[in-house]
């Protein structure tokens, strides 16, 4: 059991040190140094294994999170990755890029600072691949039948992962030239280097997964082509449709969506050619978006050198203190500093653009912004506050509407929800059988962890149908929600 005095003899909350601001803004290094291992140590002896480990609830993959903290306090690190990757395929993707849910309802985080379960569980991934103690499981034998995952995001890689274990022979494809999806090119390199992605990529290789790069399926092979030559299909191609900005003035040039500017700028971090790349260097940016994506975008445009940085945000700005309206063991909607925001720039919030404005040439000179307060039926701009806001880049970072529907979902002819996502059903499967869905394209816009769990529970559902019965575990139900507002 846990240290029953842990929480009591050690009450700080301790996170890893961020590397200094001017150096970090040099390169697009990860911004966490190491963590001392007694320290770590100490902060997992803050878990207090209770009774009804609420920080179940607020993980969708149902972590085993008391078990592996008091593994990591006691420095049992093969026992902690053990109990790590019976419910989690990439506790290093999680640990770097999941805003822990399961924190915000850790019992401990009634009366003090939560414990820090997601650095525990990067730290316990890491030592495990340092130590060796992440090697391929191969199947004990194959299944003789085929699976198509179309896309190769977190949710795709689970799926792929789990059902190549379970002895199919799966295929991912990826549009893009390389596999990982928004891990690769969505997710800057300050967040998540690279290389962490790839050394999973190659563990999922050597158990058999096969990946087919730049293939876009719906074009290059149709939807009817892929069931043809499959048994079972997963489409896991995320929610990739952006929300725009109907404003006068928006097809101004330097007006761009933030996934047109985040990948090529992450490929010309990684060395790569990036052929028409936007970039912030010398320009006032605004971002509009006060989310993950925002953040990603500031701390991309402050490398490259951006004149003034300016993120957007319509909703009043949030309380240092947890809602009344958000009770624990809810996510609370607080007012945090990530990594980004701590390198500059500056946050606006209860604000809405009404127009971009443009010079002779056509391109972005300022926006027009006014303030607004939340009425009933959302916000309503405040007369006598309008403003011009300089601006020579615009970055649209405002969340995403649902899957692209043409291409493959429009051939496989699969029926969508009312909001825009593929209906399925408590198999994860589609309207079509044989047709699965995962991640963002079924659920929407969502979380990483969520991914991972959606990938997971389709795998249950592929493996059943294409055996009768399934062993895999089953984490979710498409109908389950996540505990943030």
């Amino acid at each position: 059991m846990a240290d029953p005095r842990g929480f009591l003899t050690t009450r700080e909350r301790e996170l890893p040190r961020r590397r200094p601001v001017p150096i970090r803004l040099m390169d697009w290094r990860e911004v966490y140094e190491q963590q001392e291992e007694g320290e770590l140590r100490r902060q997992a002896g803050r878990c207090m294994d209770c009774g009804i480990p609420f920080c179940h609830s607020g993980c969708p993959l149902g972590n085993l999170i008391p078990e592996w903290n008091d593994l990591a306090r006691r420095g049992d690190w093969p026992g902690a990755i053990e109990r790590l990757h019976a419910t989690n395929n990439f506790p290093e993707f999680t640990g770097r890029l999941c805003p822990a849910p399961c924190e915000s309802a850790c019992v401990l985080g009634i009366s003090q600072p939560a414990v820090t379960i997601k650095q525990v569980e990067v730290t316990t991934i890491e030592r495990a691949f340092a130590d060796g103690n992440v090697t391929p499981q191969l199947p004990g034998r194959l299944s003789g039948k085929t699976v198509a995952v179309v896309g190769s995001g977190p949710a795709g890689l689970a799926v792929a992962q789990q059902l190549t274990r379970a002895g199919h022979t799966v295929a991912v494809f990826e549009r893009a030239d390389r596999p990982g999806g928004l891990l690769r090119y969505g997710i800057p390199e300050f967040k998540m280097e690279k290389s962490v992605l790839d050394r999973r990529i190659d563990q999922m290789r050597t158990e058999g997964t096969r990946f087919k790069s730049g293939v876009d399926i719906g074009r290059d092979l149709t939807g009817e082509q892929l069931r043809q030559r499959y048994d079972a299909v997963v489409l896991a191609i995320g929610s990739t449709v952006p929300r725009d900005l109907p404003v006068p003035g928006r097809e101004a040039e330097g007006v761009v969506q933030a996934m047109e500017y985040l990948p090529p700028a992450n490929r010309a971090a990684l060395g790569e050619e990036a052929p028409g790349q936007v970039v912030a260097t010398g320009k006032d940016v605004v971002i509009i978006g006060g989310g993950d994506t925002g953040a990603d975008c500031l701390g991309t445009a402050l490398r490259q050198g951006a004149r003034s940085v300016t993120q957007l945000e319509i909703l009043p700005r949030p309380g240092a203190d947890r809602p009344d309206a958000q009770p624990w063991p809810t996510y609370p909607m607080l007012f945090r500093v990530s990594s980004a925001h701590e390198e500059g720039g500056d946050r606006v919030y209860a604000t809405s653009t009404e127009e971009v404005l443009q010079d002779e040439h056509g391109r972005v000179r300022a926006l027009r912004l006014v303030e607004v307060e939340l009425g009933e039926r959302g916000p309503v701009p405040v007369p006598g506050t309008e403003r011009e806001l300089p601006a020579q880049l615009v970055l649209l970072a405002m969340g995403f509407v649902g899957p692209e529907r043409s291409g493959v979902v429009e051939q496989l002819g699969v029926e969508l929800d009312e909001r825009s996502n593929v209906r399925r059903d408590d198999a994860f499967m589609t309207s079509v059988p044989g047709v699965f869905v995962a991640g963002d394209a079924g659920r929407g816009q969502s979380l990483i962890v969520w991914a991972i769990a959606e990938g997971r529970s389709a795998a249950h559902g592929v493996d059943a149908w294409l055996r009768g019965s399934s062993a895999l575990p089953r984490p979710v139900a498409p109908t389950d929600r996540p505990l943030t507002p």
